[in-house]
């Protein structure tokens, strides 16, 4: 199925515009394919998609694709950037809210970071509770957070 749906989001940028994943979402949709957010971004990811004034575009294909390819996983400041709408502490938690699908890949991101004041993350679909040592932990990692959904 994958990568029938791969194929598929090929073919739309090729011969369509397409601005961004919520349009392309609803044209997979068209074909039959029923994605969520966070599917669509891995796959986007995993596709080495580029998106630029036209919309999105295939590595060196489509003219518009970027020369170097980056294989490194998104950050979490580029996650929180696109993913992350507000966050709470709890003690030594922190309750992150995403857009609906974004809870994984964001949480996937703060584990990759290793920050040593975070214990762990669980993540639903639209939200991320990030279990931390202490409750001043907890607000050094809040604090974290706030400032990248503020820039």
């Amino acid at each position: 199925m994958k990568l029938q749906r791969h194929n598929a989001i090929r073919d739309l940028i090729t011969h369509s515009l397409v601005a961004n994943q919520d349009e392309l979402r609803r044209k997979l949709r068209r074909r039959g394919f029923a994605v969520t957010q966070a599917t669509l971004s891995r796959d986007i990811h995993e596709l080495r998609l580029s998106k630029g004034p036209g919309g999105y575009s295939l590595p060196n294909g489509n003219g518009a694709a970027a020369a170097a390819i980056d294989d490194t996983p998104p950050s979490i400041k580029e996650m929180m950037e696109g993913f992350g709408l507000r966050t709470h502490r709890a003690m030594n938690q922190v309750v992150l809210r995403t857009v609906m699908g974004g809870a994984q890949p964001v949480a996937a991101a703060l584990d990759r970071t290793g920050w040593p004041d975070v214990v762990g993350t669980i993540a639903g679909d639209d939200t991320v509770l990030i279990i931390c040592f202490s409750p001043r932990q907890a607000a050094e990692v809040e604090a974290r957070l706030r400032k990248m959904l503020e820039s």
